[in-house]
């Protein structure tokens, strides 16, 4: 069983104001001076995708997002179930 600490809630979304590209949002990683901005953002945007990942070896999960971000971003078709198959072991 995880415990809160243990992983990351994220979420994938399009921007709709601003540049249309895609983004992640780290939302348990936010500090104050940040944290509404960002939430914001996330929420005036188009949702694509959100979940966990475990915090152990987070970084390779945020690398797979990046990368799904990349293709989003260059006009790749990637359907959220991609996200999830690609993420794997990653997903809390």
């Amino acid at each position: 069983m995880l415990f809160e600490s243990d992983k990351v809630m994220f979420e994938i979304y399009r921007e709709t104001e601003y540049s249309g590209k895609y983004r992640v949002v780290y939302f348990t990683e936010l500090q104050d001076h940040n944290k509404e901005t960002e939430i914001n953002h996330a929420l005036a945007g188009e949702h694509f995708f959100d979940g966990f990942i475990k915090n152990f070896r987070k970084d390779e999960a945020k690398e797979i997002i990046q990368t799904i971000l990349a293709r989003l971003n260059n006009g790749e078709h990637v359907d959220p179930q991609d996200v999830e198959r690609a993420l794997g072991e990653h997903i809390a």
